[in-house]
């Protein structure tokens, strides 16, 4: 029954972004801005960016996008609405169709800017496969992180400062771990050598959405 739920709520949530294109587009057009920008203050066409470099400045621009596109989750949403979800399906069902959707829109834009930041700062990546198992767990990590943080934001009047606050915490251990991980992915290291890294995020990424599944139906009741 909840899956069905998600299903239909999920629907929802692509069909409102599909009529209303000018939020993707916004975030996009901040993606796209920001890797021209970076592109412009390091000069690159007389010096490459070293590798090092280039894995930061990666996951520091997929950082700001992701609180950027997961932020509205439920900050967007009006009071009447959410009463009137309320009356027709489970709290579970809605945080769990917010993290699948902030999921798939995440996986979007993560590999929009990776195929752009690669055309515009070159791509030093030697093992892609670990490369691109990081930008999923870490799409998975941000998207349930700060849908869930958004909720809370939701409650104290939409406090955007309030969601940045609560995020940092968890959100700087997991980009600590995804910029390592990247930089074995860049290196060419084997895939033992980022096993722990991959075992600790994926940890992390199951306890943030255990806890956001338990804990959503108080807070959405309050």
């Amino acid at each position: 029954m909840i899956w069905k739920e998600v299903f239909v709520l999920l629907r929802k949530e692509l069909l409102l972004e599909w009529r209303q294109k000018y939020a993707i587009n916004g975030i996009l057009l901040y993606l796209v801005s920001t890797i021209f920008v970076c592109y412009l203050s390091f000069n690159l066409r007389q010096n490459r960016l070293n590798p090092v470099t280039w894995n930061v400045l990666f996951w520091i621009i997929m950082l700001f996008t992701a609180v950027n596109a997961v932020a509205k989750s439920f900050i967007q949403e009006k009071k009447g609405r959410q009463l009137y979800y309320y009356t027709l399906v489970s709290p579970q069902g809605i945080i769990l169709s917010k993290i699948i959707y902030n999921l798939l829109l995440m996986l979007v834009l993560a590999s929009m800017g990776l195929f752009f930041y690669s055309i515009v700062m070159g791509n030093p990546v030697a093992d892609m496969p670990l490369f691109m198992l990081n930008v999923l767990l870490a799409s998975i990590g941000f998207s349930t992180t700060l849908t869930m943080v958004s909720s809370i934001a939701s409650k104290a009047d939409n406090n955007g400062s309030l969601m940045a606050i609560l995020s940092f915490p968890i959100l700087l251990p997991m980009l600590l771990m995804v910029i390592k991980i990247s930089k074995h992915a860049m290196d060419g290291l084997d895939f033992s050598a980022s096993k722990d890294e991959i075992l600790t995020l994926m940890a992390i990424n199951l306890l943030v959405g255990a806890v956001s599944y338990l804990l959503f139906p108080y807070l959405w009741r309050t």
